[in-house]
């Protein structure tokens, strides 16, 4: 009976130094791993922060591009409107001129924006189902002279026609 407590012994003890053997060992593979996953967590995190940099410089540059192209717009659409304004003030001075020498000097003035006095004018009266009807045609000399002698702007500019210099070709003028 002794003999078997003293191998019972030896069992717990071997069972206690295998157990001792396997915590050590385990605690440095489980100290392995947990440096392994803290440097796989610091590459992510790199790679998530470069991710989130490139795509905000990805979007920067889109709101960069769409400012340029708006500007572009903003420009063009200026450039183009530009004619009717002046156009616009020039009928205006004529019609509200006090004087004929001051309405005649606008009237030369605006003349130099048409590839001829004889440049047509077209007075928009009604339009119906995409159909617009016309009132009698006209020449910008005579527009102007009406002008002049009605004292009075009563058609907004409609649609501009160019020639290649820039210059007039065609008014299309709606009654108000």
């Amino acid at each position: 009976m002794m003999n078997s407590i003293r191998n019972s012994f030896r069992v717990h003890a071997i069972v206690l130094l295998l157990a001792v053997m396997v915590s050590a060992f385990g605690c440095k593979s489980k100290k392995k791993a947990m440096e392994a996953a803290a440097a796989e967590k610091a590459r992510m995190e790199q790679e998530a922060a470069l991710k989130r940099q490139q795509e905000e410089e990805a979007q920067r540059k889109r709101d960069a591009e769409e400012q340029a192209r708006r500007d572009a717009e903003a420009a063009k659409e200026a450039k183009g409107s530009a004619p009717y304004a002046r156009l616009g003030q020039y009928f205006e001075s004529i019609a509200s001129s006090g004087s004929l020498t001051s309405a005649n000097s606008s009237i030369s003035e605006a003349l130099t924006m048409f590839a001829s006095p004889d440049t047509p004018v077209l007075i928009v009266i009604s339009e119906s189902g995409g159909q617009k009807d016309y009132d009698r045609p006209t020449t910008i000399i005579s527009y102007l002279n009406y002008l002049k002698d009605q004292k009075k702007n009563i058609n907004k500019i409609e649609k501009l026609q160019f020639d290649s210099s820039g210059k007039i070709t065609e008014v299309e003028l709606r009654k108000n």
